[in-house]
């Protein structure tokens, strides 16, 4: 029973991640009214800034559409002709009116055929742009938001972002414009030849207009909230599917494999629920205009009869008027196909809107700063820094620290101490909410972030390594390094030797995040990326924490020669990683309580000292 109610609590923790906007904490699934309004202004203006290079080939496409309609409108006219005009002469020997009006009709046929071919060839061509450009700026912001919106925005909904919601609104490029735009054009122009025909049967026509309009007015209003739901839930889908995936090791080793599979059927049914919501909704409204629709045909006819009849109506009015009222009411059941991508699409272009329009916490600066050339760089300077993730929750306060250029500095301390925060807040993936941090003189939020990332690197326990070969990822922080500058990068660390006893030495592709090495060797491979990149500060968080004894002992021999003559900050909870420091910091609360060499801090009797007799007691 307990396992029960834990596991309908998590599955109702999973359906409330569909609304509540603190899910992800970003602006982008913020689901209050008032936001989903800002993002609807901010939806458009993307979609009007998408189109904006295209301009003149809209004004091409618009063109063939007014030459398409036109042509299709002729042909009922050209019907009414050939019976009013043509059949008399026939019946008198003459088929020549008869002959030129069907010759009329075919060029006419015609003219719709490569109007229409050449508007399918100029809108898939802009469709196809504007997608190309769309996936590229959400891709390019996703890359250059900070870190700490990755750490709130989860990886399913980003890429719930780039994939169902750029296909919801394909499909809306693709064949929904047209279908607005040619079913508009025919519906005004169609009622404007009825009007022409016989204004008292389109009076009769009128009569539907209220329906019609309560009709579309409710689909309006019930389907917009659907379809933000479908689009909701769906994301919802394609999370679990992404996080059970990046965590299957976990779920397998905690046999988790049931309890994710109900969670996910619990979120798949919740999306085939909301979309059969929104086909239900289809369902009603289509079938009820052609309802309308061939009741009014009915009317018509019946009417119109009986003024023929009585000589009030020509035949041919008659036949044109309901071929031009079927005209009327076929694009009207067109738009609610429209309605149901256009309403896809406006969500899935909201969610869209709010992840371009998320701003980042560290901004360029408006004027960079050059970092000074020159030898004996690298200097580093916390003043009066205070930061929290949360503004209630306070990691590090006022915290002061000088670390002079090419001195390794150790900070250690307890899990939530604030060590981490500082390698984070040196890399600039968050900035300081008071006081500042600084670079060789420079305040980091002053300098570009081009030059700060050449500036700084970290390197972590779980260095990501590329799909690719060793090479690539060796240059991957000096893309136009040669092979030579590679090779030699391998060497001075001692990476060499592994990477040559490879099946293709350098070229071996290391497979999904660097499956194919070791967890010793792909630690060797991220520190000749970062000794390749030579950056003035290096960052060093846990970095060895992963690693056995033997693979441990090879990296410790790499790291002397990466730490040579540059700024490091190394963060370790192992005391042999520590002992390669020049200085070590003991960080508590947030604060440096202990700072000094590794020798004199062991012969002070304080918390590095305890820290140092449990480490060697535990090799005893």
């Amino acid at each position: 029973m307990t396992g029960d109610r834990e596991g309908a609590a998590e599955l109702a923790r999973w359906r409330g991640r569909a609304t509540d906007p603190d899910a992800d904490r970003s602006r982008a699934e913020d689901a209050s009214p008032e936001a989903v309004a800002r993002l609807r202004v901010r939806s458009r203006a993307l979609l009007r800034n998408l189109l904006r290079p295209h301009r003149r080939r809209l004004g091409g496409a618009v063109a063939l559409l007014l030459a398409q309609n036109a042509a299709a409108m002729a042909g009922p006219y050209l019907v009414m002709l050939g019976i009013d005009r043509g059949i008399g002469p026939l019946r008198a020997g003459d088929p020549a009116p008869l002959v030129a009006l069907a010759g009329a009709f075919a060029a006419a046929a015609l003219i719709e055929y490569a109007a229409r071919r050449g508007f399918l060839t100029l809108s898939a061509r802009i469709g196809q742009a504007v997608l190309l450009e769309l996936r590229r700026r959400v891709y390019g912001q996703f890359l250059h938001l900070p870190v700490g919106f990755h750490e709130r925005y989860t990886s399913g909904r980003m890429v719930s972002r780039l994939t169902s919601d750029v296909d919801a609104i394909a499909e809306l490029v693709d064949g929904g414009i047209d279908r607005l735009v040619v079913s508009t054009l025919s519906m005004l122009t169609v009622a404007g030849i009825l009007l022409w025909l016989d204004p008292p049967l389109a009076g009769v026509t009128l009569l539907a207009f209220p329906l019609l309009f309560w009709l579309s007015r409710w689909f309006t209003r019930a389907s917009a909230t659907a379809y933000r739901q479908t689009r909701e839930t769906v994301a919802l889908v394609i999370v679990h599917f992404v996080e059970s995936l990046r965590g299957i090791r976990a779920v397998q080793a905690y046999r988790r494999e049931r309890r994710n599979q109900r969670i996910f059927d619990a979120v798949n049914d919740d999306y085939r629920e909301a979309s059969l919501r929104t086909f239900r909704l289809g369902a009603l409204y289509s079938p009820g205009i052609r309802a309308v629709g061939n009741v009014m045909v009915a009317v018509v006819l019946g009417y119109g009869g009986a003024r023929v009849l009585g000589g009030d109506m020509a035949v041919g009015v008659l036949a044109a008027f309901l071929l031009y009222l079927r005209r009327f009411f076929e694009p009207m059941e067109e738009l609610s196909q429209f309605y149901n991508s256009w309403q896809s699409a406006t969500a899935a272009l909201e969610k869209l809107a709010g992840v371009l329009d998320e701003r980042s916490a560290v901004p360029e600066p408006a004027r960079p700063v050059p970092l000074p050339t020159g030898p004996g760089h690298g200097a580093l300077a916390f003043r009066s820094v205070s930061f929290g993730y949360r503004p209630d929750t306070p990691v590090l306060s006022g915290l002061e620290l000088r670390v002079p250029a090419g001195q390794t500095v150790a900070l250690i301390g307890p899990t939530g101490a604030g060590k981490s925060t500082i390698a984070k807040l040196v890399a600039r993936f968050h900035d300081p909410d008071t006081g500042t941090i600084s670079l060789d003189g420079v305040d980091l939020r002053d300098l570009g972030d081009a030059e700060l990332r050449r500036a700084v690197v970290l390197v972590t326990q779980e260095n990501h390594l590329f799909s690719g070969s060793v090479a690539e990822n060796i240059r991957f922080g000096r893309p136009d390094a040669d092979d030579a500058a590679v090779t030699a990068a391998a060497r001075a660390i001692g990476a060499h030797d592994f990477i040559a006893a490879l099946p293709d030495g350098y070229d071996t592709q290391v497979r999904r995040r660097g499956g194919r090495l070791s967890a010793g060797q792909r630690q060797l491979v991220a520190f000749a990326r970062a000794f390749l990149a030579d950056p003035r500060v290096l960052i060093l968080d846990e970095a060895t924490s992963s690693l056995d004894v033997p693979s441990e002992r090879l990296v410790q021999r790499a790291l002397a020669t990466v730490l040579r003559d540059r700024t490091a900050l190394v963060i370790a909870h192992r005391l042999s990683t520590v002992e390669i420091a020049d200085r070590v910091l003991v960080v508590d609360g947030g604060r440096i309580v202990e700072d000094g060499p590794p020798d004199r801090l062991i012969t002070a009797d304080g918390r590095y000292a305890a820290l140092h007799r449990q480490w060697r007691d535990s090799l005893i």
